[in-house]
């Protein structure tokens, strides 16, 4: 059964609780909170929104990996995971360098050096999570904890093997992919021969679900695949025909954005409750707010 969850505004700590709570009343299954090179820190909002719920599920869409070192993103993830009692996802990706880089020329923008932190950190989040000396030859972030004392290491994860990770991963790039399947999710991309971005479709997300179940290893758990989208701008009966495709088609989560809502816009859709309520056929659209 697919899941429902809210990428929720950018806005503030107390404004994120609440609308976490207002979805964990209304039905939905998640909220997710975008992050940036400057704003309001995303782990923070996640923290109020952890003691404000009790069921949903929190993440990050995504956290930029290049902007954070990896001991960081896995200590502030460990804090949440704690506080939430194992409710938390890391949503990773490269970044959206058109989203205000320009003004720190200190970042790395480069294409392949961002792939490159994004794999590293994949590889050490998985390897802190366990909470076992190791070291790690990263090209960018190289580690030695076998020179630290283990009681100086922070618990373990409430979720176990680690942390479920969530990886954006471009269709049909196979170096790409193979970054996906070290992962826990994919937010994937449509990408052509040309490198110009397309739209996704269930027959995409087929594919996908066919490829990560072909090469994942077996026994590695659950794997998501989550697709987003607007179905509130949808009539009932096209939005319920479509997420059913999406859910024929192997899509565990649709998220529905609320990027460029307020926040009174936002709390009055995440009251209608998931659209598998009012989507069905022979049901008007309710409006939106």
């Amino acid at each position: 059964m697919m899941k429902y969850g809210l990428a929720l505004p950018y806005t503030d700590p107390r404004a994120a609780a609440e609308l976490a709570r207002l979805a964990e009343e209304a039905g939905w299954d998640g909220v997710f909170m975008g992050d940036a090179i400057w704003t309001m820190d995303p782990m923070i909002c996640l923290s109020a929104a952890a003691l404000a719920t009790r069921r949903i599920r929190l993440g990050t869409m995504i956290t930029p990996v290049p902007l954070r070192k990896p001991w960081k993103i896995a200590s502030e993830s460990l804090a949440l995971d704690h506080l939430s009692n194992g409710r938390m996802t890391l949503g990773l990706g490269t970044g959206a360098v058109w989203m205000g880089w320009q003004g720190f020329p200190s970042e790395v923008t480069g294409v392949r050096e961002r792939a490159e932190m994004l794999d590293e950190t994949v590889d050490i989040l998985t390897l802190l999570n366990q909470r076992k000396p190791f070291d790690y030859d990263g090209k960018h972030f190289p580690l030695k904890l076998t020179l630290l004392d283990e009681m100086h290491y922070p618990p373990r994860p409430v979720q176990q093997p680690r942390i479920p990770l969530w990886v954006v991963a471009a269709w049909p790039r196979m170096k790409s992919m193979r970054r996906a399947l070290k992962c826990d999710g994919i937010l994937p991309l449509k990408m052509e021969a040309d490198g110009k971005f397309s739209e996704l479709t269930p027959a995409d997300v087929a594919e996908i679900k066919a490829y990560i179940d072909a090469n994942r290893p077996a026994g590695e758990g659950p794997f998501d695949i989550i697709v987003e989208g607007k179905a509130r701008e949808m009539e009932a009966q096209d939005c319920a025909a479509r997420l059913a495709a999406w859910a024929i088609a192997g899509a565990t989560w649709w998220i529905e954005g609320l990027w460029s809502e307020n926040v009174e816009q936002a709390a009055a859709i995440i009251r209608r409750g998931p659209p598998e309520r009012w989507a069905k056929p022979g049901r008007l659209r309710p409006s939106p707010l």
